[in-house]
């Protein structure tokens, strides 16, 4: 028998917050960021850029929504043996399909917090009364119960700075809409919104945006397209060179010899092959040299370039994709990769969907459905919680192999209905049931 330690003495410190977080603010605008286009609502732009006019971006952030939407959710009881329980288990599920917007949309929407860092909803409760014109009021139930009207979420960019206290809690945000006017600054409580993050480093309320290590190489694949399109533009019009008087190009130039100077550069430096090309020169020789005094000529350039952008810009797609574990997209555009590559690959993108989705749970669970709770006088004890189907990458031609094997082997996988059900459903077909012969 271990002999008995001492009780260690109580401090009063013990129970206080002393340190802080460390997170860089001020005045609950966040420094965190060292990169100038990716502070403040700048880099909300910049990341709206990317998502939308990227197409590597675009196809990865689609990729992640429509596995999350195709993820299956539901409400388990906190003790399925206990009646009282399963009744609220009932009730939370009730109020999921009971919001005015479905909850894929709701998904949807949180989903945004990959793009921008964070999402942050407020939450809209509701008196369960039954059909009515009062949004207020309106549900499909009619037991009286406070339940989720809406869970709207609040644009990143109209969030003016965050309330946080001094070891660094976020207390909620303040949220300036310019597109509404007669609202002004509204503060939005932490205590009646959900926040979702994509990391809670530093309790940095902002989080970090899956783009973040993707901007440098979107950065300069960007510039690079640019002037790919331009040098293209200008091999296929030709290098335009005009030639002009001497005079115009002396320091003794007149006003006007300066002034038609100008005119011309700006014609050379507008040149495109369009619907509207065409130039007007003087028609004058020079007395000298009896050649035209002005002339315009196109040069164009033989040969290829000594750079290929085209393995230039697939390399910045690919660690773009590379940041959110997206590069299986590009295999069968290089040309390049095995099966066995690609369902590595998009098995470890999967999982850290996988980590989104918990976050998303654990909001609920910690905060959404508690508070719900309290506002209809249950229990926490009763409260449920928010659980989904992981998602899976499924090689079904692996899982057929292995079975194949084991049948060699003299293992009995069938009459295992479970079993038999469980290999169905992995590839999409319908389950049967132990009656069925």
């Amino acid at each position: 028998m271990s002999p008995r330690l001492a009780k260690a003495k109580v401090s009063s410190t013990d129970f206080m917050e002393i340190g802080s977080s460390g997170l860089a603010q001020n005045g609950g605008e966040i420094r965190e960021e060292f990169l100038r286009q990716l502070q403040g609502k700048q880099a909300y732009a910049n990341y709206r850029e990317m998502a939308d006019n990227d197409p590597v971006i675009g196809a990865m952030l689609t990729a992640i929504e429509m596995i999350v939407r195709s993820v299956d959710w539901s409400v388990e009881p906190a003790d399925s043996a206990d009646e009282n329980a399963v009744r609220e288990a009932e009730f939370i599920s009730g109020c999921l399909n009971d919001m005015s917007t479905s909850w894929p949309d709701f998904l949807a929407t949180v989903m945004g917090f990959l793009v921008y860092g964070y999402s942050y909803h407020e939450i809209i409760y509701k008196y369960r009364r039954g059909r009515s014109d009062d949004p207020r009021t309106n549900s499909r139930f009619n037991d009286g119960r406070i339940g989720w009207r809406k869970i709207p979420v609040r644009n990143q960019e109209s969030i003016e700075r965050w309330e946080l206290d001094s070891n660094g809690g976020i207390q909620g945000a303040y949220q300036l809409d310019t597109y509404s006017s007669n609202r002004g600054l509204v503060y939005l409580p932490i205590g009646k919104c959900l926040l979702f993050r994509t990391t809670s480093k530093m309790n940095n309320p902002e989080g970090r945006s899956v783009l973040r290590n993707a901007y440098v190489p979107w950065y300069y694949k960007r510039r690079i397209q640019e002037i790919e399109a331009i040098g293209v533009e200008r091999d296929l019009a030709g290098m335009p060179v005009a030639y002009v008087p001497p005079q115009l190009l002396s320091n003794a130039a007149t006003s006007e010899e300066r002034a038609a100077l100008e005119a011309i550069k700006q014609i050379v430096r507008n040149i495109k092959r369009d619907e509207q090309e065409g130039i007007v020169f003087p028609l004058a020789y020079d007395p000298e040299t009896k050649q035209p005094a002005y002339d315009l000529k196109l040069l164009s350039t033989g040969g290829q370039r000594q750079f290929n952008t085209n393995d230039i810009i697939a390399r910045y797609d690919q660690r773009i994709a590379m940041t959110v574990l997206a590069d299986f997209l590009l295999l069968g555009h290089e040309q390049v990769g095995t099966q066995a590559l690609s369902v590595s690959k998009i098995e470890l993108f999967v999982r850290s969907i996988d980590a989104y989705l918990s976050e998303i749970a654990e909001v609920f669970n910690s905060h959404a459905i508690p508070r719900l709770m309290r506002l209809n006088g249950i229990s926490p004890e009763l409260a449920p919680y928010l659980s989904y189907t992981p998602p899976k990458n499924i090689d079904l031609d692996a899982i057929a192999k292995f079975v194949q094997v084991l049948a060699q082997s003299g293992a009995a996988l069938f009459p295992d209905q479970d079993l038999e059900n469980y290999l169905r459903g992995l590839a999409g077909l319908p389950v049967g049931n132990a009656e069925e012969v």
